[in-house]
């Protein structure tokens, strides 16, 4: 993922806005990377938690009866496996903005030296604007303003920011959500570097799976992978790839040909 960008899931209620945030927070753990994830709207204890039963492998129930013993063995391997840190910090609703986020980030290098490789940021629609006081202003600007601040903070601190942000009402019962559904802003898509959509319905949910889909891509083309199905396993707070017989998924605005394969096109070539 590139620093310097903004990159944001836009989704409904419930779908899993979180629980991606959380996942990708836990693989960046992972690969040695520090990690640092602020959050305006879940306690701070529960996003730890999910980030806990995503790298113990265990479910949030079982992470709550653990045996300390067995908590204290399974810390002591994840230590082994990678050296990144991560820190959990949390804000009350609609207070904070890209001001407390950069004297949090030159606080930490201070007093802890840490200073992290990728930030999350749940989520952007209750942040608070830097420039902007409430008032008199209309929602399209507020949340741009965020964005844009968001972006350049990104920018300054040289890592990549993940976010996400809600769906309209009627891009929460779409099945098939673009560009347009952004709720409040058409500015946030505007600003954002990476967008994508995740999807569910009651026959996604029931085999335990969910639909991605690019909306904007600024670092590749966004046609290829256009949408695709991964698996979620929602009690150990993972996402995982499903087999390739799940991906025979198309949207529904696409042409026959963007349907098919894009390199069909060249498969009469002779060379």
């Amino acid at each position: 993922m590139p620093s310097k960008t903004l990159n944001i899931a836009l989704a409904g209620t419930g779908v899993g806005k979180s629980l991606f945030m959380c996942h990708v927070a836990s693989s960046f753990l992972l690969q040695g990377l520090n990690v640092l994830y602020i959050t305006l709207e879940m306690a701070e204890e529960r996003i730890a938690e999910r980030i806990d039963a995503n790298l113990f492998d265990v479910t949030i129930d079982d992470l709550h009866t653990m045996p300390k013993e067995l908590y204290d063995n399974k810390v002591s391997k994840l230590q082994k496996k990678t050296g990144g840190k991560l820190i959990i910090k949390e804000y009350p609703t609609a207070s904070a903005h890209s001001g407390h986020f950069k004297s949090l980030i030159n606080e930490l290098a201070l007093k802890k030296s840490f200073k992290p490789d990728v930030l999350f940021i749940d989520y952007l629609n209750i942040c608070a604007s830097s420039r902007f006081k409430g008032g008199n202003i209309s929602s399209y600007f507020y949340i741009k303003a965020i964005a844009e601040e968001l972006r350049g903070l990104a920018v300054e601190h040289n890592v990549p920011i993940f976010s996400a942000t809600q769906t309209t009402r009627t891009g929460f019962v779409s099945t098939d959500i673009g560009l347009e559904d952004t709720s409040e802003s058409f500015g946030l898509p505007a600003t954002a570097d990476f967008m994508f959509a995740l999807m569910s319905n009651e026959e996604l949910e029931a085999l335990g799976q969910m639909k991605v889909k690019q909306l904007k891509n600024r670092y590749n083309d966004p046609t290829m992978n256009k949408s695709f199905i991964v698996g979620v396993d929602r009690s150990k707070m993972r996402l995982y790839d499903v087999e390739n017989s799940a991906q025979n998924i198309v949207d529904s605005n696409q042409t026959p040909e963007e349907k098919s394969d894009p390199y069909d096109k060249f498969s009469d070539f002779k060379i």
